[in-house]
């Protein structure tokens, strides 16, 4: 009866330290899930407003990565563990919640700020005030996710060594395995955190994302001062700050999103009439009246970045089509690759096709732009805008669209056999790690493969004066994969400035040959005709003359993606000096 009397207080107290260890360890790993995507959100949102996404991701896992270890040592500093913990989740939570709202304010108002003054001191309507105090500013703003990253860092960063401590507190005594405890909740939480973030947040508006993670700090936060608001000074004033916090949380899931756009709205010229981030990407349609045409001008930017304008739409679309088309010996059978707008496919359907296929990934993209039976929310008065700049090309009869990754689907069509008389490539500029792929010696070696003998394939290559190695090294790919004839052509396009496409065949003529042999275009054109056509085959001397260091894209290497992101690099710091 004795010895087992005398168990009795051990088993208790282990079902009581269990109890510590599954609230601490739980704690630490929903911490650890909501830290990743904080950096996750930063880096998402710094590689938006940066433009150079890859290079902003990795600057931002650095900078939080290095700042965490800041943390760490810092939280020595800290000599009671329980209150500095409870205080710095709903420090996390709070900044968490609001990092991003606040980077959008101030770069907002970094570029509203000159129309300000101008406005202040009656200038004329074409008069900005410019000078290096507001562009110091400027480059401050864009600067601010990574100071944030920075101190989001350090306070993660202080979190293991303070619940460590805690736990240690907890069992009285030296714990030897307490660190590979801590972290391994830590990297446990990471992983699941990464996999929230993949599968939930990334479909989310990233100020829902925001809010939805911090909500899982306050909780912990709360569970925490629960548990041990008896070691925790200033308790009930923490209490209230975290439901203050809530009270935020709730606002922020209402309203961030349309402040967010409001914002972001800011800093686009013209009115904003459509905003919206889908999964794959932020799509921005804007409209403005002008003297010269009577319908209003729509433009549409994707992720910051202009991809038409209905002023000069037709312009670009009609050198991107015709080229291919006239170069082509049949019409019957024509694939487009991206140009999730339409207006390509308009222009395809203008030619006597039988059948058009378009491949784009964005099926909310195409939604927006007149695609029926999509499952996304129905807007009238946008879609009417656009799908009459496309002739709702997307619903004819002769028109399949197929929503998917056009990489992997052009192995299926492979594998299918199938063979198209022209294939077009309307894709974004290679501006983003994921786009290189489809610029690469791999793809259009398929490319080739689904290519009728006597066809030809166009393809948008970028700027020939803004990023000319980008777009020597698109046709040195195209010749790499197996075409025979490569050639390159340029126009100018008031809204894009100089710009340029690729065309290549398979067998006999180049395709200028075969355009220049064409005495009368079976289908009229606005824009082009036989002089216009071969005058764009033109180039400056020595235009080419570095062609050979130039190198082919090939798969994984990354290489036009460099060229671009160099060469819009140096635009910049060129006109800005």
């Amino acid at each position: 009866m004795t010895s087992t009397t005398s168990n009795t207080p051990n088993v208790t107290s282990n079902i009581k330290l269990l109890g510590h260890d599954i609230l601490l360890i739980s704690v630490m790993a929903i911490l650890a899930g909501c830290g990743l995507i904080y950096e996750y959100l930063l880096s998402h949102y710094a590689g938006r407003i940066l433009g150079s996404v890859e290079s902003a991701i990795y600057a931002m896992i650095g900078t939080m990565i290095v700042a965490m270890g800041i943390g760490a040592f810092l939280a020595r500093w800290f000599k009671d563990p329980f209150t500095a913990f409870a205080w710095l989740e709903s420090l996390i939570a709070l900044l968490g919640m609001t990092s991003i709202l606040i980077i959008a304010s101030i770069i907002a108002l970094s570029y509203t700020l000159p129309h300000t003054f101008s406005s202040l001191y009656n200038l004329p309507a074409d008069a900005v005030i410019d000078g290096q105090v507001f562009e110091s500013f400027q480059g401050v703003a864009r600067f601010l996710p990574y100071i944030f990253g920075l101190m989001l860092g350090i306070f993660i960063g202080m979190e293991i060594p303070l619940i460590a401590r805690i736990r240690q507190h907890v069992y009285g005594r030296f714990l030897e395995n307490n660190a590979g405890t801590i972290y391994g909740a830590d990297y446990i939480g990471a992983g699941i955190g990464a996999a929230i973030w993949v599968m939930i947040m990334l479909a989310l508006p990233i100020m829902q994302a925001a809010a939805w993670t911090a909500l899982f700090n306050i909780v912990a936060g709360l569970i925490f001062l629960w548990r041990y608001h008896q070691h925790v000074r200033f308790a009930k004033l923490l209490l209230v700050c975290h439901l203050l916090l809530l009270g935020l949380f709730v606002i922020l899931l209402s309203y961030g999103s349309s402040w967010m756009k409001d914002l972001s709205n800011v800093l686009y010229k013209d009115k904003v009439i459509y905003s919206e981030s889908t999964k794959y990407q932020h799509v921005v349609v804007t409209e403005r009246l002008s003297r010269t045409q009577t319908a209003p001008i729509n433009d549409l930017f994707l992720n910051g970045r202009l991809q038409f304008s209905s002023a000069d739409e037709q312009i670009y679309h009609t050198m991107l089509v015709y080229p291919a088309m006239l170069a082509a010996n049949r019409h019957d059978k024509v694939l487009i690759i991206g140009g999730g707008d339409g207006l390509a496919l308009r222009d395809v359907l203008k030619w006597p096709v039988k059948e058009a296929t378009l491949i784009d990934l964005d099926g909310q993209l195409l939604s927006l732009f007149g695609l029926q039976g999509q499952p996304f929310p129905a807007l009238p008065h946008i879609t009417e805008k656009l799908s009459g700049l496309n002739n709702d090309a997307l619903n004819d009869p002769r028109a399949t669209v197929i929503v998917a990754d056009a990489f992997l689907e052009v192995e299926k069509m492979l594998d299918q056999g199938r063979l198209f008389d022209s294939i077009i490539i309307d894709l974004p500029d290679p501006n983003h790690p994921d786009l290189n792929k489809l610029y690469s010696d791999y793809f259009y070696n398929h490319v080739r493969q689904l290519l009728a003998p006597d066809g030809a394939l166009s393809i948008q290559s970028t700027s020939p004066y803004h990023a000319k190695n980008a777009f020597i090294s698109i046709a040195k790919t195209v010749k790499h994969a197996g075409f025979t004839h490569v050639e390159q052509y340029q126009q100018n396009i008031p809204s894009f400035g100089q710009w340029g496409w690729t065309i290549a065949t398979r067998a006999g003529q180049p395709a200028s040959e075969r355009i220049k042999q064409i005495a009368e275009f079976p289908v009229p054109s606005n824009w082009v005709n036989q002089d216009y056509l071969q005058a764009a085959f033109a180039f400056p001397n020595l235009f080419f003359e570095n062609n050979k260091a130039i190198e082919v894209n090939r798969l994984g290497t990354g290489v036009l993606y460099d060229y671009y992101r160099q060469a819009w690099q140096t635009e910049a710091e060129l006109y800005k000096n």
